[in-house]
Parts: C-alpha cells; structure tokens; sequence
C-alpha cells in the first residue's frame, strides 16, 4: 500500500533530522527501509522540498547531498500555520487546538505569547 505525498515528505524530513550532515538520496532510501519505494520517488521528493526552501542540498563528488534546511520545530511550526491557513476560520481553529493541548502545553503556548508580546525571542 502507498504512503500520501505528506507522509513520504515526512519520512524524509525524518530521516535527514536524525542526520549528522547532508546525506545522498540513496542514504534517505535505505534509511526509510521501504523495499516498496522507488529511488526515483525519493529523488523526486528531495527535490520538491528543495524547491519549497525545506531541504538544502550541496554539490560533494559530483552528487547531491541533502540536509534539514531548518529544525524540526520550525518546519512543524509552518505546517500548523499553513493548515490555519486553509481552515476557513482560523480564529475557530484556533480556539479548537487552543481547547485540545495539555494543560502543560497550555502553560508552553501562554509562556510564548507573553515572550512574543514583550518582544522576546
């Protein structure tokens, strides 16, 4: 059974985190340990999230190498703002993820706010 394009995408973002430096296309093959994905598949994603501005690549030996262009948290952070995005209601979505966190993730999400307000990084 194939996996959506979100689900490959993170996948792959997976693996190129949990790197230590840019890694080969093959290297996100064989880490993934799908027998049923292509390499072509893989290339072409790498690719796409290149053009997105997620993945840097650089030239090593006349091949690709690929790494997380960003942490993780900030490429969750974009996802959770595009799909507010296409909510329709953010002002509703937001209330619902506001209603369905943790009371500590509550506390996480106050303490940002309070830093964003007095302008703190």
């Amino acid at each position: 059974m194939g996996r959506g394009r979100g689900e490959l995408e993170s996948a792959v973002m997976s693996v190129l985190w949990a790197q230590s430096g840019p890694v080969t296309a093959r290297t996100v093959l064989r880490e993934i340990g799908d027998a049923d994905l292509a390499y072509t598949t893989v290339k072409t994603v790498l690719e796409r999230l290149t053009r997105k501005g997620v993945v840097a690549r650089v030239s090593v030996d006349r091949s690709w190498r690929y790494s997380a262009a960003a942490p993780r948290a900030d490429y969750v952070a974009e996802l959770m703002l595009s799909a507010l995005d296409h909510s329709g209601d953010r002002d509703a979505a937001l209330v619902r993820f506001a209603r369905s966190v943790s009371p500590a993730e509550a506390g996480v999400l106050r303490a940002a706010l309070d830093d964003a307000e007095r302008g703190d990084e």
